[in-house]
């Protein structure tokens, strides 16, 4: 008696075109943004041409901006900027906002009525008048727009977190760990978290691309990145004459700028990728 062999299970992914495409555009400007030193041309405070405005060229591939820097360069560290500093401020406000979202939703009754009372205080506050505000009262430095960042974005965090959390917290299997003698960080780490981990990651991708437009409405107004050194929305600032010229080194930050937050947007709107698993 021959005993057959039981169906192997095959995941099969599928990842719509546009997705592929929008991750593409992702992993390109992370890449440049971490390997941004290697690949710059000329130091990004140098000016390298007499040629204010100057178009493209073999010797400055994405002309020169207003003093005659080369727009490449300082795009490639613009790039370093704009993603590293919304990417850190995001990791923060991540942890904060995470973290007490799960605690309020595992202990519950006034821990979570207090907390959350707090905490939407910052809410009520418009997102670029805070900034504005911690930015004057602190300076335009890297570490203020990072705390910046964190104070206004964690409070969203939180009450995303939380509002999942407490659906979860409510079901049987989380009465079943409570029976069982669990205790409050048990259930949040074990039992709650695993099951949100899922919309609160598309949640905070959402976040970082209104990071990102934070920090560029700030440098556009000046209270961003400070000179020599500059974001994409500093180089979009300081080259905003160049548009009269037809000058690329204001078209090409934008570009830069709107193909991140469009990419990011549209790999939300396509994921989580579809993993099917299926009998042969």
């Amino acid at each position: 008696m021959t005993v057959s062999a039981a169906p192997r299970r095959k995941i099969r992914m599928h990842i719509r075109p546009i997705a592929a495409v929008c991750l593409a555009v992702v992993l390109f400007w992370t890449i440049v943004a971490m390997f941004a030193p290697l690949l710059v041309h000329y130091p990004v405070g140098d000016m390298v041409s007499y040629d204010y405005f100057g178009p493209m060229s073999g010797e400055y591939w994405l002309g020169t901006d207003y003093l005659g820097r080369d727009i490449y360069s300082r795009l490639i560290v613009g790039a370093r900027y704009t993603i590293g500093i919304a990417f850190v401020g995001l990791i923060l406000a991540a942890l904060i906002g995470i973290t007490l979202g799960l605690l309020a939703a595992a202990f519950g009754g006034l821990f979570d009525m207090v907390l959350s009372r707090a905490i939407d205080t910052f809410v009520g506050i418009p997102n670029l008048l805070l900034a504005l505000v911690i930015v004057a009262g602190g300076g335009s430095s890297i570490p203020i727009l990072i705390f910046a960042i964190t104070i206004i974005f964690f409070p969203g965090c939180f009450r995303f977190t939380r509002s999942m959390a407490v659906n979860v917290n409510a079901l049987d299997f989380i009465s079943a760990a409570r029976a069982r003698g669990e205790g409050h960080f048990y259930v949040m780490i074990h039992e709650i978290l695993p099951n949100i981990v899922g919309p609160i990651m598309a949640d905070l991708g959402l976040r970082f691309v209104h990071i990102i437009l934070l920090l560029s409405g700030l440098s556009f107004l000046g209270l961003g990145v400070q000179p020599p050194f500059a974001d994409w929305g500093g180089l979009v600032r300081e080259n905003m004459i160049g548009i009269s010229y037809g000058s690329p080194a204001v078209v090409v930050p934008s570009l830069a700028l709107a193909s991140l937050a469009l990419a990011i947007n549209l790999l939300i709107d396509n994921l989580p990728q579809r993993i099917r698993d299926q009998l042969e």
